[in-house]
């Protein structure tokens, strides 16, 4: 099953000019602990699929009141330097949409 059948939301959006930030939301709790389980989007899962080094995940935090998982990355460029292709990080979860859940 893939990820995007699980989560009701997966987002990335700005965490300020220098970091992204990603959502992932989930309808029940069955859902939320399959994926935390499966550790798909732990640290070391999050950098090789974004092929970042791990030192630039800032944190993974895994809310269970709220059935959601929320990583934060460094951004490669500042939101809006020259070359930077999304200045909002509205397009930076595609990668988890193809995430396969164990």
């Amino acid at each position: 099953m893939m990820l995007s059948d699980l989560a009701t939301v997966i987002r990335s959006k700005n965490a300020g000019p220098f970091e992204l930030t990603f959502d992932v939301l989930f309808a029940t709790q069955d859902d939320f602990m399959r994926v935390v389980r499966s550790e798909i989007l732990s640290a070391k899962a999050f950098a090789e699929l974004f092929r970042i080094p791990i030192s630039d995940v800032i944190s993974v935090v895994e809310f269970e009141p709220a059935l959601a998982v929320k990583i934060t990355i460094k951004r490669s460029r500042s939101s809006g330097a020259f070359g930077e292709t999304d200045v909002y990080g509205a397009q930076q979860h595609a990668p988890l949409l193809q995430v396969e859940v164990p």
